[in-house]
């Protein structure tokens, strides 16, 4: 199995080091690094493209801009979110701006490249924390996704609420009793009806909905 390719953007010279050491024995490899924010973009454009990006915010200054530059830059890299501080507001910002994940630092090596892994077959990941603030719609910003919910079908409000409890594409399945392949099908539509452009912000969009309680 070929090596997964790694771009790390933290501020934390210790911290690099010892998830570049710990990687390598989950089959991944942390090609790139840096610590600024003024040197990230060059470091991540420079050479092969990597498949992953992961960028903790503390400390590098406006990551906002950074991630959507990235994201215009790196279109095919998934950009994920990896930080110690379970702020709601960074996390607003960071969904808005298109992170494909937000995870926090205290998470286990194992449970870090599981969800990479997820990320790069096109999951959104984020911890049971973030679920949590969802569920009581404490998450600063979340209003801003809300909208008109007219013609989302009884089956696209149960995968609706699954996204709300953080659930995969595949524990969907299993919940529904429907395949991977249909649980896909009623997302896509879901996201075109409501107008949103990812699973995170689906859920934003549910709470503030009233679709907490769908079945």
């Amino acid at each position: 199995m070929s090596l997964v390719s790694v771009s790390l953007i933290d501020a934390n010279n210790l911290f690099r080091h010892g998830l570049k050491a710990m990687f390598a024995e989950q089959g991944f490899h942390i090609a790139k690094e840096t610590s600024s924010l003024k040197s990230a973009l060059q470091v991540v454009q420079e050479g092969d493209a990597s498949q992953v990006i992961l960028i903790d915010p503390v400390g590098i200054g406006d990551f906002t801009d950074l991630l959507r530059s990235l994201k215009v830059a790196c279109p095919d890299t998934h950009v994920v979110v990896l930080t110690g501080t379970l702020d709601p507001e960074i996390m607003t910002k960071a969904i808005h701006a298109g992170a494909d994940g937000f995870l926090m630092k205290d998470i286990s090596m194992e449970a870090l490249a599981q969800s990479l892994r997820l990320v790069m077959i096109g999951e959104t990941v984020f911890p049971s924390a973030l679920a949590a603030l969802l569920i009581g719609g404490r998450l600063s910003g979340a209003a801003d996704l809300a909208a008109p919910h007219k013609g989302v079908s009884k089956r696209e409000a149960q995968v609706l609420r699954c996204l709300q409890n953080g659930s995969s594409n595949k524990m969907i399945a299993n919940h529904l009793r429907i395949t991977e392949a249909t649980v896909k099908i009623h997302l896509k539509s879901l996201l075109r009806k409501i107008d949103v452009s990812n699973r995170t912000q689906a859920a934003l969009w549910g709470r503030n909905n009233g679709f907490a309680d769908a079945e």
